[in-house]
């Protein structure tokens, strides 16, 4: 089946150093936006300050040359003034000096008047925009009293060309700086990405069947990734583990039996007596019986072995894995006309676990009571000093002392036959949550259990 362009885009790779570049990236557009606006903001500023002050000057010169005499004031226009304001030569400049009355002394007669309590302001000038100050000198004397008023004013093209300059300047340095910082991240980030790089050296270095836990130092950020693959690596190592101990059991103790079955069937092939051929037969039955059973105690090791890893834990009650034991009957085929009995609390024995897997285990216990123990064979699950328990008791001895008396090596060994391997289960589940196979002779027989933390 050919894959679809939404599997193609989620696996197609996407480069961390990209998605970080790409955010610094972002980063400096915004901040250079910014500072751009900034930029020409502080550019016009400093231009007006800067002609500001030239045009107070101006004006202040002017100022200085009105005088009052016996005919009147009189203005001599210092050089001065204009060679301020010729700094800027591309500029039209414009003066009134106005005597009390509000008469044009000398200069224009038709700047625009400066609005109320006002210095600095705009206006226009023969269709150009322009900038004007207006200053005061106030005169007493005995045949002058008032104020006289300057007005000095620049048309703006040398005002909007300093301020360009300073926003190109700036803006020049703020976009070498970007670049430096681009490359610097650009640096940083593959330096730091390098343990990344090393570790996907190492594992393509690595044997197919080598799944040994990551060792290499990496970044705090891919830690959590490290400990996941390593978690991850431990259970397909368990797994490998548990399929090869099952296919080296399977060729162990199934080499004896299937010889035997051959051998059985061949001698029944050649015997001309029907009573003994019969008899053969019968031997071949009980035979293939026992092989389904050691066929299916090997098939449900592997499978628990393989769920305690991998399926999900989940509040489990203890008396409904019993309860669904006891209602599927096997126990009327393992022991046609065995008496088993359900005993379950009152209360809930919740347990955290996987639900098919403790089904696994108590189906084994049971049917060891039935194989091997006498009825009746009581099936239950109750609370037992804060742990959840779930039991299966019968009236028989158990296991020979010598199993009793070394617990351990019988269940490791997980032997086939006898109680073995379904004790061995049943252990193994009971370790993968917490929790431990419990085996003790008791007042009416002997009992196996399997007793876990309760899940709160």
């Amino acid at each position: 089946m050919p894959m679809s362009d939404s599997w193609r885009d989620r696996l197609r790779p996407r480069s961390i150093a990209a998605r970080v570049g790409l955010g610094v990236g972002l980063l400096l557009a915004v901040g250079g936006a910014l500072v751009t606006v900034a930029a020409f903001a502080y550019g016009r500023q400093a231009a007006e300050e800067t002609y500001d002050r030239l045009l107070i000057g101006a004006a202040n010169d002017i100022a200085a040359a009105v005088s009052s005499g016996a005919e009147g004031l009189s203005v001599d226009l210092p050089v001065s003034a204009f060679q301020l304001l010729a700094l800027a030569p591309d500029d039209r400049i414009a003066y009134a000096v106005r005597d009390p009355s509000g008469a044009v002394l000398t200069g224009y007669e038709n700047l625009p008047a400066p609005p109320a309590d006002a210095r600095f302001y705009d206006g226009d000038f023969f269709g150009e925009p322009a900038r004007f100050v207006t200053i005061s000198r106030r005169f007493a004397e005995r045949t002058l009293s008032g104020a006289v008023e300057i007005t000095v004013g620049q048309t703006l093209r040398a005002r909007e060309a300093l301020a360009l300059d300073i926003a190109r300047r700036a803006l020049v340095t703020v976009f070498s700086a970007g670049v430096a910082m681009i490359l610097l991240a650009a640096l940083v980030i593959r330096r730091a990405l390098r343990p990344l790089d090393r570790m996907a050296e190492s594992f393509a270095a690595r044997d197919p069947l080598d799944l040994t836990p990551v060792n290499q130092a990496v970044p705090s950020e891919a830690q959590g990734m490290v400990l996941a693959l390593n978690g991850f690596m431990g259970r397909i190592d368990r797994q490998v583990e548990t399929m090869k101990r099952l296919i080296s059991d399977s060729a162990h103790q199934l080499r004896t039996p299937v010889a035997a079955l051959r051998a059985q069937a061949d001698l029944a092939a050649e015997e001309p007596d029907p009573a003994r051929r019969a008899d053969i037969v019968a031997l071949i039955h009980r035979r293939t019986v026992d092989l389904g059973l050691l066929l299916d105690r090997m098939l449900s090791r592997a499978l628990v072995v393989h769920r305690t890893d991998s399926a999900p834990r989940e509040q489990v009650d203890l008396r409904d894995v019993a309860l669904e034991i006891f209602e599927t009957g096997d126990h009327a085929i393992l022991a046609p006309g065995a008496r088993v009995e359900l005993r379950l609390g009152d209360a809930p024995v919740c347990v955290s676990g996987d639900a098919l897997s403790l089904n696994e285990a108590v189906k084994n216990l049971l049917g060891n009571a039935l194989r091997h123990g006498r009825p009746p064979v009581v099936l239950g699950a109750d609370l037992e000093n804060g742990h959840g328990m779930i039991f299966v008791s019968d009236s028989g001895p158990g296991p020979s002392p010598e199993i009793l008396g070394n617990t351990d090596r019988f269940l490791r060994a997980g032997r086939s036959g006898g109680t073995g391997l379904g004790l061995a289960i049943a252990r193994a589940v009971a370790e993968a949550y917490d929790g431990r196979l419990d085996l003790a002779k008791t007042e009416t027989g002997f009992r196996a259990a399997l007793i876990l933390p309760e899940a709160r």
